[in-house]
């Protein structure tokens, strides 16, 4: 879901990463990998939209450039690659990344399945991600992910070491605490959201499935609120050993600033 202030955080993140060095030196310019192979020679600056079966469920992407450096971009809570990334999809320098955008199982046009959430849903995005990664022939690749794909991403790199080269992550925590359970449940009924995201969201699911969705939402992410200290992925912050980056919007009403100090409190050397 868009908040204020997420747009030019992301601008500043795109920054700090043109500036990071390759993936893997001395490698040959990644290209286009998978089904999106087959897009045309001059591909480019072109974007291109497949799936690819993961995990037993075909997962959309787009992708685009033909830099050295991967990186994936994780959408936030109800999001997709084209809702939450269009302008990265086509701004971000070409010539230094290769580009994925991915719409997790139940979202955007990861649909079926329906989205669902179980006390693993975290694991399972970050599984799923890392997963559609290795299968596009991408050997290590870094990640961008907010809100939702914000922590899928931090489970991502500290459950998978050796494949996350760079980390940017904004508007993400690793609790939840009594003071989120009140923001989420605010944002339950979707006939409360403001009109222009309700639209795009209807635009893209339709109300019922969005409004369905949005409810299973909080009620999942609720859930980490009954176990120890209302623990996501707390005590995975301390097996992040990538360069790490941690963005927070002044004005981001569902997440307090609160958590992204815990994430640079506990990620060791984030910045």
């Amino acid at each position: 879901m868009a908040r204020p202030g997420a747009g030019r955080a992301l601008l500043r993140s795109l920054r700090v990463l043109s500036q990071l060095p390759p993936a893997a030196r001395g490698a040959p310019p990644l290209g286009l990998r998978g089904p999106a192979a087959a897009a045309s020679a001059s591909y480019g600056t072109s974007i291109t939209s497949a799936k690819i079966k993961v995990n037993g469920v075909p997962l959309h992407y787009k992708q685009t450039g033909q830099g050295d450096h991967a990186v994936l971009l994780l959408p936030g809570m109800l999001g997709s690659s084209q809702s939450d990334f269009g302008p990265q999809l086509k701004s971000m320098n070409k010539q230094l990344f290769t580009i994925v955008a991915w719409d997790p199982r139940g979202y955007g046009q990861s649909i079926p399945p329906a989205r669902d959430f179980p006390p693993d849903f975290f694991e399972r995005d970050a599984r799923d991600a890392v997963d559609l990664m290795q299968a596009l022939k991408f050997k290590n690749f870094s990640m961008l992910g907010w809100s939702d794909g914000g922590i899928t991403a931090l489970i991502a790199a500290a459950k998978y070491p050796t494949l996350i080269h760079k980390l940017v992550v904004w508007g993400a925590n690793a609790v939840v605490t009594q003071e989120d359970l009140k923001l989420y449940n605010a944002i339950r009924d979707v006939s409360k959201w403001s009109e222009k995201i309700r639209k795009q969201m209807e635009e893209m699911y339709g109300h019922e499935y969005f409004a369905k969705t949005c409810e299973a939402w909080v009620d999942g992410i609720s859930q980490f609120a009954d176990k120890p200290d209302g623990n996501i992925c707390q005590h995975l912050l301390p097996h992040i050993k990538c360069p790490t980056f941690i963005i927070h919007g002044g004005k981001d009403p569902l997440v307090p600033q609160f958590h992204a100090e815990y994430l640079h409190k506990h990620i060791k050397e984030s910045r």
